[in-house]
């Protein structure tokens, strides 16, 4: 198969973000009765031989049944079109193995991957050569059902991370990170971070969460993506609120002063965000031209509204960067919920 058609790409890219299978963008009935199609699907979504992140196996089956289902009913002459070999023998090996139990699989952490295209990339889909692995990505290792108990929200990748690393993606965005030394704060699963490093040339990245056990699987998402620590990235603890003088913080920004503080789904609680306020105040004191790019989903308006409130108690200077969520159905690539608002603010000091 020469040329892959975009509707199979863009099942691919649903298909390793977990999205759910109920809301997939399946291919067209022609597409699907092809067997250059189903080659490619199965080699391209569940060959194990392939592809060394793939998603759970009860993930799989989930999609393989209603795909080959699809398949089936797609058929129009039995002499001439058949289901994919390969496809029926991925669910007979699934079913044979034995899946985990829904209960069993939310406990595990699972990969995900997402597929760091920006809009004016896009109209590259069509009559690209069937190898994906050009396709720039990031892979994470997350408990996407992990909050409740927990303790954290670090262990999945949130709205209003993917919202920023889009906006991060067009041209302005990769003007604010190309060649500047960033840090992130509330990092989770380290989707910025990694993003800044791995795909927008920025010079320095340190990462930051205030949950030890988070920055430790943080850094294993820095190994699985390649991004080594070392002089270039490095992720650290840090604890809002706290005094940044005589810290590693202060000797660092001695070395790689931070041009860029990023940080996404970080104001949603009343009781942070005075922590968060006065460590960007301890921030500006050390680096007064330093520009903030925070992202949030408004969940709850009258909290957002407190973030900003605090923002000109403390004398910075807030302005909305406009850049609307498509709705989920056109998103072609980094597929995330639009429905409530996500908005990005930059902040600057004032002093």
């Amino acid at each position: 198969m020469a040329e892959v058609d975009s509707q199979l790409r863009l099942l691919r890219r649903q298909y390793f973000q977990l999205f759910e299978p109920d809301f997939l963008a399946w291919p067209h009935p022609q597409l699907l009765r092809r067997g250059d199609a189903q080659d490619w699907l199965f080699k391209h979504l569940f060959d194990e031989s392939r592809n060394p992140h793939l998603p759970p196996e009860r993930y799989q089956l989930r999609v393989l049944r209603p795909l080959v289902s699809r398949v089936e009913k797609s058929i129009q002459d039995p002499e001439e079109d058949e289901i994919s070999d390969a496809l029926m023998g991925r669910i007979g090996a699934l079913m044979t193995h034995g899946v985990p139990s829904e209960f069993e699989t939310m406990k595990e952490r699972a990969y995900v991957t997402f597929t760091c295209l920006a809009d004016n990339q896009m109209s590259q889909d069509e009559g690209v050569n069937e190898n994906t692995d050009g396709e720039p990505t990031i892979t994470l290792l997350e408990r996407r059902n992990l909050i409740s108990g927990s303790r954290t929200t670090g262990h999945r990748t949130w709205e209003a991370a993917l919202h920023l690393g889009s906006y991060l993606l067009t041209r302005p965005g990769q003007d604010i990170v190309r060649g500047k030394s960033v840090l992130e704060l509330g990092a989770g699963t380290g989707f910025l971070a990694i993003l800044c490093a791995k795909h927008l040339g920025a010079k320095h990245v340190t990462t930051t969460d205030g949950d030890e056990s988070v920055v430790d699987y943080l850094k294993e998402n820095l190994v699985l993506n390649d991004v080594k620590e070392g002089n270039s990235v490095v992720a650290r603890t840090l604890w809002w609120g706290e005094e940044l003088k005589g810290t590693w913080v202060e000797e660092e920004c001695d070395s790689v002063p931070y041009d860029v503080v990023v940080g996404a789904d970080i104001t949603y609680d009343k009781e942070a965000i005075k922590a968060l306020i006065q460590t960007l105040r301890h921030l500006f004191q050390m680096r007064p031209g330093l520009l903030v790019i925070i992202a949030g989903v408004v969940r709850n308006a009258d909290t957002f509204q407190t973030f900003q409130d605090e923002c000109t108690n403390a004398h910075f200077t807030v302005e909305e960067i406009t850049f609307a969520a498509k709705p989920m159905r056109e998103q072609k690539a980094m597929f995330y919920a639009a429905a409530v608002p996500i908005r990005i603010l930059k902040i600057t000091s004032n002093e």
